[in-house]
């Protein structure tokens, strides 16, 4: 890690950086891009025997509004309006370059470097939440994001190093400014009909969207976590261990099985079912979900923070040949505790009804809440406009009173969360999301965020 805003300056100006997709341990999409992904190619610059260079720079405006205003020294105008949280804004480029050894090789390395930079545009006491720099230092950095060693064969994958990798519950995300790494082990095996099976540890974690410490370096799994500082004092320096089975038969089902055992934290349970069909000028996707988070080890043993809740959720989406797609999506939340030490933790959203941008983090509590999500959208090729989405979604929160309630002690009873995004993207690498969200919240000022990202990938 370079601190040196100097160093990161001349460095990012020599970079045209990384690769754009991330590896994946399962074939589901997060809820939150439901319809949403379009093409992007990665072409790769070729070098001797089979050596790729890849890159990808990225730069955006960002955007947050809690009708709270910073002072002259960074402190929110009110402490208790939209829990004390700031508005923010600020635009930022993002370059990051890999190298890679030939793909056709059953051992395979990786380097990836990626930085961050405002160029020193920004006012810094609004960027307390623009989800980028670490929110106290406010500097450029660059980080070693990827670095790996890795062999697979047809029915085997074993990876050990950094890397940036996608599984329902700890995810690359990388819809936003820069994607999630984590440094990790994990063994894949494909030898069974239909059937894959993972095995791995998460050791540590960087990322400054989704992480619970300071996202631009990398530090434990139980660090990073969004549960109480005394509760990660007592953890120690803990990773997560990891398990999954996934069963497709490559025509309408799929099911996955995932657990993971955070120590002396917290254990995750994901169940998901997927039936997925296509009848003549339309296809669909019928889901089931079951989420359930229990606290183990020192957490359990503590009053600190307390994690016991299960969240069930179903879906229903569909795509017309026509170009219009829907999205549409319920979720209940047992009256136990922990969502806000849980939910996004690590970077995993495959929830089925939420926002685009904001959901989970604004209310006071989702105890014993429900969410219904509509999302409508149209893939523009049908009028010319190739690789290009417009989608619309509308998401209601019925909040439980007894346990959600603002920082003035008032009750909440629902919450309204209404986006629009754009995407768009060329075969040449060229791409640009934009997305903005509005959310209506019992006993709080309206909040918004805009997001405007784009760059080009090589």
């Amino acid at each position: 890690m370079f601190r040196n805003k100097k160093i990161v300056l001349s460095t990012i100006l020599l970079l045209s950086s990384s690769l754009y997709a991330v590896d994946k341990l399962d074939n589901s999409l997060s809820e939150d891009h439901t319809f949403e992904r379009v093409a992007q190619a990665t072409q790769g610059l070729h070098l001797v025997d089979g050596w790729e260079l890849m890159g990808d720079i990225r730069a955006g405006w960002v955007q947050y509004g809690y009708g709270n205003a910073p002072k002259a020294d960074g402190t929110a105008s009110d402490p208790l309006t939209n829990q004390g949280h700031i508005d923010s804004k600020g635009i930022y480029t993002m370059p990051k370059l890999s190298i890679a050894s030939p793909r056709e090789s059953r051992i395979r390395a990786k380097v990836t470097l990626a930085g961050a930079t405002d160029f020193s545009l920004n006012d810094e006491i609004y960027e307390k939440r623009t989800f980028v720099f670490d929110p106290n230092e406010k500097e450029s950095f660059l980080i070693l994001q990827e670095a790996y060693l890795s062999y697979q064969d047809k029915e085997h994958k074993f990876l050990v190093g950094r890397e940036e990798l996608t599984t329902p519950m700890i995810d690359a995300d990388d819809w936003y400014m820069l994607a999630n790494s984590f440094e990790l082990a994990y063994y894949t095996n494909n030898s069974f009909n239909n059937t894959t099976l993972n095995l791995g540890y998460f050791n540590k974690m960087a990322g400054v969207w989704d992480s619970g410490a300071n996202g631009t370096e990398f530090h434990f799994m139980s660090e990073v976590s969004f549960v109480a500082s005394e509760d990660k004092v007592r953890a120690g320096d803990k990773g997560i261990f990891f398990g999954a089975i996934e069963y497709n038969d490559e025509k309408n089902h799929n099911l996955q099985l995932w657990d993971y055992y955070a120590q002396e934290l917290y254990n995750t349970f994901f169940l998901q079912y997927d039936y997925t069909n296509k009848l003549e000028g339309f296809s669909y996707d019928a889901g089931l979900q079951i989420i359930d988070f229990q606290g183990v080890g020192a957490l359990a043993s503590h009053n600190t923070t307390k994690i016991d809740y299960t969240l069930y959720s179903l879906r229903f989406d569909g795509n017309f040949d026509s170009g219009l797609d829907f999205a549409t999506g319920y979720s209940k939340y047992t009256d136990g505790e922990g969502q806000g030490a849980t939910l996004g933790a690590f970077g995993g959203y495959p929830y089925f009804a939420n926002g685009m941008i904001f959901h989970f983090f604004e209310a006071g509590s989702l105890q014993n809440a429900a969410s219904y999500k509509l999302q409508v959208g149209y893939n523009l090729e049908k009028i010319g406009l190739k690789n290009s989405w417009i989608g619309y979604r509308h998401t209601h929160f019925d909040l439980d009173s007894q346990y959600s309630q603002n920082a003035s002690g008032k009750s909440q009873n629902r919450m309204l969360l209404n986006g629009i995004r754009v995407s768009y993207s060329t075969e040449v690498g060229a791409y640009f999301t934009g997305t903005y969200e509005h959310v209506d919240l019992d006993e709080e000022p309206n909040t918004f965020s805009l997001r405007l990202i784009g760059g080009y990938k090589f």
